[in-house]
């Protein structure tokens, strides 16, 4: 087991995670919120921990079954770790434990919450919020892939250890392909949704932040009553 190489592709979430971070400090910005400083040093933080490993140990291209199935966990436990750090730099009712919470529920897509006044965070955080659905609805590793180069076997490992077999069946293709296809079609999914909000009304930052968590089939809202804040 090359515990260097494992920690070398689990690097990339991080960097997937940090650039959502920057996004919603980017907002945060915009709005001249206080949550952009949060935000932005998580951004760093995360960055900074995914860069290293990525300029400090060697490429390599072949990894095990093993290797692949604990960058898979690895990326997933990681991502939810990293996830955790804007809510408990924003503060309130985030001590680490609904933190945890939070960014695990976001990442797995399951949509509980811990907040009782959604409302309340401002946009940069509920867009991060919203962003752990999307990037956790289609897969970390899947993401990650899509925008690598070619990886030879660890490519075809990382894919098979991260989607599930049913979806190998019908996607009889190569990795890479079969990954360009299930990503962009996620992607192409939520421009759609986004755009069919808006023009029934809705802002952009809740179209996007709605589709996010309703592609990702996560249901986190920017609104305490979900959907039925819209009246629509």
């Amino acid at each position: 087991m090359r515990f260097q190489v494992v920690i070398r592709y689990i690097a990339y979430s991080l960097l997937l995670s940090a650039l959502f971070m920057l996004i919603s400090a980017m907002i945060s910005s915009f709005n001249a919120e206080a949550s952009f400083m949060p935000l932005l040093y998580s951004s760093l933080v995360t960055a900074m921990f995914g860069v290293f490993p990525i300029i400090f140990i060697p490429h390599s291209q072949s990894i095990t079954n093993k290797e692949g199935l604990l960058i898979v966990v690895g990326s997933w436990l990681l991502a939810c770790i990293a996830g955790t750090i804007p809510y408990l730099l924003w503060g309130g009712v985030f001590n680490f434990e609904n933190a945890w919470f939070e960014s695990v529920s976001g990442f797995t897509t399951t949509g509980s919450s811990i907040l009782a006044d959604v409302e309340s965070l401002p946009m940069g955080m509920l867009f991060w919020r919203a962003a752990t659905h999307w990037i956790g609805g289609v897969g970390i590793i899947l993401f990650v892939l899509s925008v690598l180069p070619n990886l030879g076997n660890a490519e075809i490992i990382l894919y098979r250890s991260e989607v599930s077999s049913v979806v190998q069946e019908n996607f009889n293709l190569q990795a890479k392909k079969a990954i360009h296809i299930l990503a962009g079609t996620y992607v192409v999914l939520t421009i759609l949704e986004t755009i069919f909000l808006m023009i029934s009304g809705v802002g952009w930052f809740d179209a996007i932040t709605h589709s996010f968590a309703t592609i990702a089939t996560g249901g986190f809202s920017t609104k305490n009553a979900s959907i039925a804040s819209f009246n629509s």
